[in-house]
């Protein structure tokens, strides 16, 4: 195959139109990759890449230590992808992750246990 005036031509003309590589290759008779590289070599203007590129995941959250030797409420508030996030912070009760409050609301008591703490 070779690159004459008139299929030149016809490229320029599909190329301005925004027909894909793909289609123009069709309509000529040869690759897509035959296209960008005569659009190339003919200095058209280039097209952005089909392949979107990934978007950049955000760099994580710094972490806000508390003071050593005092444990946190790790109950949580709002969207984690929102930089108002933030977790409660009041202090956590022994060996639990959550102040009282968020403790009261963590933990519920199973139907059961009820049960069986009545049959006793």
């Amino acid at each position: 195959m070779s690159w004459t005036a008139e299929r030149v031509l016809e490229l320029r003309k599909l190329w301005a139109t925004g027909a894909s590589t793909a289609e123009i290759g069709r309509r000529l008779g040869v690759s897509k990759n035959a296209v960008v590289g005569k659009a190339h070599r003919t200095g058209l203007v280039p097209r952005p890449s089909p392949i979107r590129p990934r978007p950049a995941t955000p760099p994580p959250r710094p972490v806000h230590l508390a003071r050593p030797g005092r444990a946190t409420c790790k109950w949580p508030f709002g969207d984690p992808q929102h930089d108002d996030f933030h977790f409660c912070g009041a202090e956590a009760l022994p060996g639990k992750p959550y102040c009282a409050e968020h403790c009261a609301r963590a933990y519920t008591r199973s139907t059961r246990s009820d049960e069986a703490d009545e049959a006793a």
